[in-house]
């Protein structure tokens, strides 16, 4: 079939490939709702071991005690992620009129490290939330994460925080820009094939060619004015 026919299928179906379309913006319109707001709040530590008393901080004991802090890293990472911690941090904001439950903590909590560099983030829906929870999360880091490091034998690893967390609204993702476009899209493709359904399904013969296809002889043709 040539272009210029799907054209003219497309010219006199129009209105089947507009139908879904304007069905899915309508629903898209009618349950509408904006993104909720979201808040976002970082802040780096640079994790390192108290030298031995009297120790002679030579070359080779340097790589020691670097290769050792990266060690703490990856443990205090992996325990900022668990549920102990996220407990911790709920106890302790308890203890400061916060109720927040340590689910929500936990699943607020993003963490990385990188060599000796440990990187937290907090996302919560409103600001007060994640000031509260980033206080909590830097005070239960620096002074009770013994519990999660035994082979410091009781001692707190020395944490020395980079910056004073500010908290940031969260940019809106292009992810919800794009949900309706991308669904007019669908629908517009969806209306297009129904078209062409309908006009295979259709058994009028509308033209001299669609009469010759048939092993008809054309007598005569009477225009359309």
């Amino acid at each position: 079939m040539e272009l210029r026919k799907y054209w003219a299928i497309l010219k006199r179906r129009w209105l089947l490939v507009l139908i879904p379309a304007l069905v899915v913006l309508a629903i898209g319109l009618l349950t509408y709702r904006a993104p909720a707001p979201a808040y976002n709040a970082g802040v780096r530590f640079i994790v390192g071991q108290t030298p031995a008393p009297g120790a002679d901080l030579e070359d080779e004991e340097r790589y020691y005690n670097w290769l050792t802090s990266e060690y703490i890293v990856n443990g205090l990472t992996d325990w900022v992620r668990g549920g102990e911690f996220a407990s911790a941090v709920s106890v302790y904001l308890a203890g400061q009129g916060q109720q927040v439950p340590a689910n929500a903590i936990q699943g607020a909590i993003a963490a990385d490290n990188a060599r000796s560099m440990l990187t937290l983030s907090i996302v919560g829906s409103d600001t007060p939330t994640v000031a509260a929870i980033m206080d909590g999360v830097i005070a239960v880091l620096t002074t009770q994460n013994a519990a999660a490091l035994p082979q410091l034998g009781g001692e707190n690893a020395l944490l020395t925080q980079l910056d004073q967390p500010s908290v940031n609204q969260v940019p809106t993702g292009i992810r919800s820009q794009l949900d309706l476009p991308l669904r007019l899209l669908l629908a517009l493709v969806a209306g297009v094939g129904l078209a062409f359904l309908v006009e295979y399904l259709d058994p009028t013969v509308r033209d001299r060619d669609e009469v010759q296809e048939l092993g008809l002889s054309v007598l005569g043709e009477i225009p359309d004015k």
